[in-house]
Formats: C-alpha cells, structure tokens, sequence
C-alpha cells in the first residue's frame, strides 16, 4: 500500500511512463444561474484584487539592474523561443540518479525555510535534485523590486546518513519548491502550493490533501510521434509583505518546440485559487497543444462492474469524473474510466466557461483507505479569463493496473494551433478544493453503475442524480428522462423514480448492443457506445449532462 507521503510525490513521476505506454498501446491497438457561479468568482476577484505584484521586478541573468516585471519574462520567452533549444548539463552526481531510494532519504531542514524568521504569511521550503529530477531550476527572489539568485546549499538538507554526498557539487541548484502558510490553523504552517517536475504544479484546499496536478502546458498528448514535457526552468518568486494573502511566481517555460512566460498568483482558502497569465512562443510547429492541463489518477470506481482488481477498498481515485461548462449553456458530466485500451474523447467547445476533473465523491465509507485519504482530494476547476475563442476539450484515459500511476489527462486544446514565433496568450484561474456542489448550479450526477443481465448481451445502467431542487420535488413530480444512444446499440428500456432512502433522483435504462458481424465475431474492435441522458420536468432542464462512452 502506499503512503500519503509516496502519493504526493507521485503525479510528475507517473504521467511520463503512463503516457508513454498509452502510446505505445495506441500504436499497437440548462443555462446556469449567475449566482450559483458567484460563490466561486468572488474567490477569484479577490486574487484579481489581493494577487497584483507590490512593485514586483526581477532582474534575469545577463541584464543590468533595473526593475521588470512580467512583461520582461514575456520578452525572455520570445527570445528564447527564436533559438535553438539546449538541453542544460546535469550536475546531479550518479549516484542519485539510481532509482528513488538515495533521493527520497533526503529531506530540507524546516528550520531553514525561507523567511521562516520573518513572521510572514508565507515561507519556502525546497527540493533537492535527484531521481528523475535530474534538471535544476534556477530560482530568484524578488525583493523591493529588485531580484536575486537564491544560492543552493547543502547546509540546507539532512542527507540521512547517505554515502558520497561530498560528491554533490556546491553549485547543484533545486529541483522545485514548495510554499507553506497558515491554511489550516493559526498554530503552524502547512503546505498548500507545489512546483516540481517539468511543468507541474499541485494545490489543495483548507483541510485537504494532494491528490491531482495542474501543468504549465502539454503538447501532442497521446499522439503517435510522443508527448513532449515542457519544463519550468526558472522561477522568480515575490517577497511577500506582512499583511499579504497571496504569493505571486513567475515561471519561464522550455522544450524542443515551445517557451513561454507564466505568472501564478496563489491564495490559498477553500477553495485555493491560482490565477494564471500565460504567454505562448511555440519554436515550431506542434500537432496539439493543450492548455490549462490537468493530471489525475483513475483506478476504479462504483461505475467499474467486474473490476479486474483484487482489493479490500470499494474505490480508488483522486478524480472520479470531467466536468464542462459550454457557453451553450449545457453542463456535461463524464464519469472516468480506467479502460483496457487508450481511450480518448473529444468534446467540441466554441465557447467555454469551465472544465475540470473533479472529486465529488467526499464519503470515507466509499474508500476506506486511512493512509491516502481520498475523499480529501482536491478538485480542480478551470475557469478561462477573456476570450480563448473555438477548440476542444479532450480527456485522454490511460490503462493502469496500479493505483500509483497518473492515468487521466484532461485540457483545452485551440482549433487552429499558433503560429512557430507569434504570441498566444491564455489566462485562466484555477480553484482547488471541492466538493463543488454549486457548480453546476442545478442538478448533478453523484453516481453511475452498471451491470450485464443474464441474457449476456444488454447491459443496464443506474444513473443517480442530486441536488437542492431535485430533492424538494414530490415523488409524483411530472420528472422523465432525455437518453441518447449512440451508434452501435439501442435502447430498451428506461424508468425514472424518486429514491425514498436519500431523496436522490433514479434514472434506469437498458441497452441492446447490436450482432458483431465479420472480424469483430473473433477481434472485437468496435468503437464504445456514446450515451447520453439528463432529466427534465417537462419542457425544463432538470441537471447536467451525463455523458458516457461504454466499451462493448
């Protein structure tokens, strides 16, 4: 089993080898109320408000000493972007880069979090290269406008009795940083923000624990030539002042085909919300990107009938489904899977307000684990700033047969990709908490089963639906279903009833797959079956959305 303590170091290690083996199985194989959205964007204003840089400057490398802010990463990132990329030397000696097991008996020193002397609202603690964090990011401090390079030192770390650690070079650099705060009480600080690995970062809520990731950008996920992991390579971080509730990081971003210039504002709370400015340089040409990317964990759930796992907890997963906001006014709820073979969706969006992979399912007695505590995994909701214009929302579901791997991937992906050497800006909060219950604003799926009848062929689906407005309606109230099946099977049956043990809305149907015919009688390669359904009373909209594509 493993710890809480594994588990938070696990997203950027995990997405790489899971997605590289998507690939290679990939190779081988309604209009929602304002004030229900208001509770969440005031959150936001207040980062719009409190999360303006106090006379913020940095000073790069190379540059004389005058103040700059984000406008001056932007420009770092154009030039960048017109020059050939350069992989940086790694000076991590061997010796921590053999497996995990030297890497993670190092710890920093909490003593010698930065500003921890100070009284302020935020401090800094740091991680040590090693492991597949063979990459140093340089880190600067901004203070009273001006900048300075944060020197590394292994004075900073209790090494735990490792050999050889007087080959570690004096000039090593970081891996990544955290950033602790009073979150959860007065009395001590606790870390709520994390930068580690390629572009990665992870925030919770108030009373929560880490469960899924935000990146910086992801390009061709899931295409036949391989992703690319586009990187942070340096970090300036504002000094905080006294009375400050949230900490402003920028980030200029690398890899083979893209820079960028990213500025984060966190403020932490329930939700905890980072504001993100993005500024995009692609080198050349790249198939997909995808924006505002987000990374979580699938292994099973109540809608996985005959798992093919042996284990004590009825559920394990730090996300159970993707949720979408269309300009359109429809919200769609797409349960995750952990299917047998790669699996991705694609959602046409020519306006959308929001998306995320949420963890709605708060219940212990759903999970039982005292270790991961998965029903305090954040959600995390997407809300763009200004106009991003038509694209999609693609969702990629990986395969896994552990619970260690990061397997689900979800973003926003443009319908023209930007031009190599033209400027696209992108600016969207993130809000990191849950359950989120107001979002949507009216009824929402809180589970899905499935199961296969005796006849071996039809499969029933028992679809339930929650919320303040559905709960109040008499079991008599006129309630019916809208349930669309795509090609491939069809409809049998369908009843909609009032559940008396928790006032939950109950949606039951049936389909008939259709005859495989030819090869699919020996190979069975056809495609999953699209469903659709929400309830209505009448001629009004009732709930979101469930949507969901069921492999035969």
């Amino acid at each position: 089993m493993q710890t809480t303590a594994d588990r938070t170091l696990r997203s950027s290690l995990s997405a790489t080898g899971s997605l590289l083996l998507a690939l290679l199985l990939l190779l081988a194989a309604a209009l929602p109320a304002q004030a229900a959205r208001e509770k969440v964007r005031a959150a936001g204003r207040q980062v719009a408000d409190a999360g303006k840089p106090r006379a913020a400057s940095v000073k790069p490398a190379g540059k004389s000493e005058q103040a700059f802010g984000f406008d001056d990463v932007v420009a770092l990132a154009k030039k960048n972007a017109a020059e050939p990329y350069k992989e940086p030397a790694s000076k991590v000696p061997a010796f921590l880069l053999q497996g995990e097991d030297a890497w993670r008996v190092i710890r920093f020193k909490p003593e010698k979090a930065l500003w921890h002397d100070e009284k302020l609202p935020f401090e800094l603690q740091f991680f040590h290269t090693g492991s597949y964090y063979n990459r140093a990011v340089t880190i600067h401090i901004v203070d009273d406008g001006k900048s300075q390079l944060l020197p590394f030192s292994k004075d900073d770390f209790d090494y735990g009795g490792l050999a050889h650690v007087d080959e570690i070079p004096s000039d090593l650099g970081f891996a990544g940083f955290r950033v602790h705060t009073h979150i959860n009480t007065s009395a001590k600080m606790d870390e709520f923000l994390v930068f580690l690995g390629a572009s990665y970062l992870r925030a919770v809520g108030k009373g929560e624990v880490y469960g899924l990731s935000a990146r910086g950008l992801a390009i061709d996920t899931a295409q036949p030539k391989g992703e690319e992991f586009p990187w942070f390579s340096q970090f300036w971080i504002v000094k905080p002042g006294p009375k400050d509730k949230s900490i402003t990081i920028y980030a200029l971003l690398d890899s083979p085909s893209a820079t960028g210039a990213y500025r984060y504002v966190a403020t932490p709370g329930l939700p905890t919300v980072t504001e993100v400015h993005s500024v995009l340089f692609l080198r050349k040409a790249v198939e997909k990107l995808g924006i505002a990317p987000l990374t979580s964990m699938f292994f099973f759930g109540e809608n996985s009938a005959g798992r093919r796992f042996n284990d004590y907890r009825p559920e394990i997963h730090d996300s159970d489904g993707l949720l979408i906001d269309l300009q359109s006014g429809e919200w769609i709820w797409r349960p995750l899977q952990n299917p047998r073979t790669l699996q991705v969706n694609t959602f046409q969006a020519p306006g959308i307000r929001g998306f995320g992979l949420m963890q709605r399912d708060r219940d212990f007695e759903n999970y039982q684990d005292l270790d991961t505590r998965q029903e305090l995994r954040p959600s995390a909701w997407v809300e763009p700033q200004g106009e991003w214009g038509p694209g999609q929302i693609e969702l990629v579901q990986i395969p896994t047969d552990s619970d260690v791997n990061d397997n689900m991937v979800a973003f926003w992906s443009p319908a023209k990709q930007p031009e190599p050497g033209k400027a696209a800006k992108y600016d969207y909060r993130i809000y990191w908490g849950g359950p989120f219950k107001d979002i949507p604003p009216e009824g929402y799926v809180c589970a899905t089963r499935i199961g296969r009848n005796p006849d071996g062929k039809s499969r029933d689906f028992v679809i339930e639906f929650d919320g303040p407005g559905l709960r109040e309606l008499p079991s008599d109230a006129p309630v019916s279903a809208t349930i669309t099946v795509g090609p491939g099977a069809t409809l049998y049956s369908q009843k909609v009833e009032k559940n008396p043990a928790n006032n939950h809305w109950r949606l039951t149907f049936r389909i008939v797959p259709d005859e495989a015919a030819g090869l699919n009688l020996v190979l069975d390669k056809r495609p999953p079956v699209e469903l659709r359904a929400y309830l209505k009373d009448q001629s009004r909209t009732l709930t979101e959305t469930w949507s969901y594509a069921y492999k035969l």
